[in-house]
């Protein structure tokens, strides 16, 4: 049997506290999300999911919706920049004669801001690959070390087990293990 048009309302007052109660940080076991009818956090985890995917496909439609108005808006601000970045235009002397012809520079800068604009807009710009290399560009050495190797290293250069740690910087194992550090 279909819910009537009260009990969807309900439910949805119900899904739109929840959601501003979780935003704040709020728990699903404090008494507030109880207050809200759920008769345990397990309840009110499930209403939440299933809140946000029934809003899922809603939303992804909106954002396709401004999508497409900002390409559209865009497109009108292109228009407009393109004619002056890409023909030439006179330039004039003092006294108003036409001594060559020159592409608007700044119209270039805000051609190419827009389209950089539009790419990241719609994710056309391919992502940055990375690569780490070793000494001199060569290959990056891996290697395994033993641990306890590590330990007797971190052993060595922390002295924790004393209570006054070695100064790593101006003395080695050896002159604290005999008492000569200053």
């Amino acid at each position: 049997m279909a819910w009537s048009k009260l009990k969807l309302d309900e439910v949805a007052v119900r899904r739109t506290a929840l959601l501003k109660l979780r935003r704040e940080g709020v728990r699903y076991d404090d008494p507030r999300v109880e207050a809200l009818g759920y008769s345990s956090p397990d309840a009110a985890r499930k209403d939440l999911h299933r809140a946000l995917e029934a809003h899922r496909d809603a939303e992804a439609a909106e954002v396709s919706i401004y999508r497409q108005q900002e390409n559209e808006r865009l497109d009108a601000l292109l228009e407009a920049a393109w004619p002056r970045a890409t023909q030439p235009s006179p330039v004039f002397d003092k006294e108003g004669n036409v001594i060559g012809k020159e592409l608007d520079m700044r119209a270039i800068d805000t051609v190419i801001r827009l389209m950089d604009r539009r790419s990241k807009l719609n994710g056309l710009d391919m992502p940055v690959k990375t690569e780490v290399t070793g000494a001199s560009g060569g290959p990056l050495a891996v290697s395994t070390v033993d641990p306890e190797k590590v330990h007797a290293l971190i052993a060595a250069t922390s002295r924790l087990d004393t209570d006054t740690p070695a100064n790593t910087a101006t003395s080695t194992p050896n002159e604290d293990d005999e008492g000569d550090a200053p």
